[in-house]
């Protein structure tokens, strides 16, 4: 994994969580894992990684993910086996 990967991890776990992660950054870190992604109708993207499954929406018009979305994006990687570790 590329070290802009690896920002973008240390960016979803950090504490207090941070509204200025772009989405596109974790479509990428996702894909990185070895997950998939598929665009559903609307904003909606279907991801998968290690067979846990998990639907979001994209944000818009802004590129960077909101503090609620980057919470559920964090609990998803959690539960698929992904950790950040200092």
């Amino acid at each position: 994994m590329n070290r802009k990967r690896k920002n973008t991890l240390k960016a979803v776990f950090d504490e207090p969580i941070r509204s200025d992660v772009l989405w596109g950054d974790i479509e990428k870190l996702v894909v990185a894992y070895g997950g998939y992604i598929e665009e559903g109708k609307g904003s909606r993207v279907r991801m998968e990684l290690n067979g846990v499954r998990a639907v979001f929406h994209r944000p818009h018009p802004a590129k960077e993910t909101g503090k609620g979305a980057l919470k559920s994006v964090r609990r998803f990687l959690s539960t698929a086996g992904v950790k950040y570790e200092i």
